[in-house]
């Protein structure tokens, strides 16, 4: 403050219209040349670099972004990719086990079958072993009936049959046992 009210005491005495205002000339002059001075030194050796760091940093984080967006659209991409894989193998799965389920309902159907073939064979084995057993009874029942009924003529007649007489009496009984069945 001080020096402005020395600097427009001076001016007051020069006389000129820019001393009124409390303005040197000469100081004037030699601010603005050591501004453009300045400024071009800065313009030179300051603003040039720096301008240019700033352009390769405006260009790496554009290509940043760019990178960034390629990467969000191959992401999308590669999550559309999951998912379709994702479908397919589980399509696939789904297949897998129906022909698992259809091969075991073929396993089992075949088990059964021969299962029922084998039962049926011992089944047919079974009964031929029982009619060889009736016939076998049977046999051995006709014998043991053709002993008794030759006991039991002679205990009745009283005396021993020859074997001519004693078998045409065991037939005749015979006979008459199996027109009775």
């Amino acid at each position: 403050m001080i020096h402005l009210l020395f600097a427009s005491e001076a001016a007051a005495e020069s006389g000129s219209p820019l001393a009124a205002l409390g303005v040197d000339l000469k100081s004037f002059l030699f601010q603005i040349v050591t501004f453009v001075l300045v400024f071009l030194l800065l313009k030179r050796f300051a603003f040039g670099p720096i301008s240019k760091l700033l352009a390769e940093r405006r260009k790496t984080i554009d290509a940043g972004v760019k990178m960034g967006l390629q990467m969000e659209k191959q992401k999308t991409k590669l999550e559309d990719d999951i998912a379709a894989t994702m479908r397919d193998a589980r399509h696939e799965a789904d297949k897998i086990i129906a022909n698992a389920h259809k091969e075991a309902r073929e396993v089992i159907r075949e088990a059964e079958k021969t299962a029922q073939r084998k039962g049926d064979a011992m089944l047919a084995d079974t009964e031929a072993r029982i009619a060889e057993e009736v016939e076998h009874s049977r046999r051995k029942l006709e014998k043991d009936l053709v002993g008794l009924i030759s006991e039991a003529t002679e205990a009745i007649v009283g005396e021993k049959l020859d074997a001519k007489k004693d078998a045409e009496l065991v037939d005749r009984v015979m006979k008459g046992l199996n027109k009775k069945k």
